[in-house]
């Protein structure tokens, strides 16, 4: 497996995997399938300010992680939002993990603070790969979500920017 910076070749499986998650989960809010177009507005604001990588082997891209701009406002410029998605057939095979650790080594090289994870619930997966990799609890929203006719919680999860974990992972 391979890690490495997004390019635009990679954004019809991007596409594909997160389509995935809008139409099958709450893991995103929206609702609505995101045309190639749009996936390529996104990917193209992200990369101008923040990294995002993606995972491959030779059959195609596994995933992919980034940051993104936590909140609007200029004090929140040194936190940012960190996201990643896998192609369910790559679950459960430790991608997730690696991408993560690739994205926050970049991180900790910029001039970010703060790290944030917004987790749809219940998603015991996520939540352990946020607190494997240092993030901590620190708000819970009830039913601030509704999608498939059912309410959806969301979790705040923050994480220093360098932090050093102990041991390998």
């Amino acid at each position: 497996m391979h890690i490495r910076a997004v390019r635009n070749s990679d954004i019809p499986r991007i596409t594909g995997i997160y389509n995935h998650y809008v139409r099958e989960t709450v893991v995103t809010f929206e609702e609505q399938e995101v045309p190639e177009k749009e996936m390529t507005r996104r990917i193209a604001g992200i990369t101008a300010m923040y990294p995002f990588l993606v995972a491959e082997e030779p059959e195609g891209v596994l995933g992919y992680a980034y940051a993104s701009r936590f909140k609007e406002r200029a004090a929140y410029r040194h936190t940012a939002e960190t996201t990643v998605y896998l192609s369910p057939d790559a679950a459960g095979r430790g991608i997730g993990t690696i991408l993560y650790e690739n994205l926050l080594a970049e991180l900790a090289v910029s001039d970010l603070h703060r790290l944030m994870a917004v987790i749809a619930l219940p998603n015991p997966a996520s939540v352990r790969l946020h607190e494997k990799l240092g993030f901590t609890r620190r708000g819970l929203f009830t039913e601030v979500g509704r999608k498939f006719g059912r309410w959806i919680d969301v979790g705040y999860w923050e994480r220093p920017v360098g932090k050093t974990l102990p041991g390998p992972l």
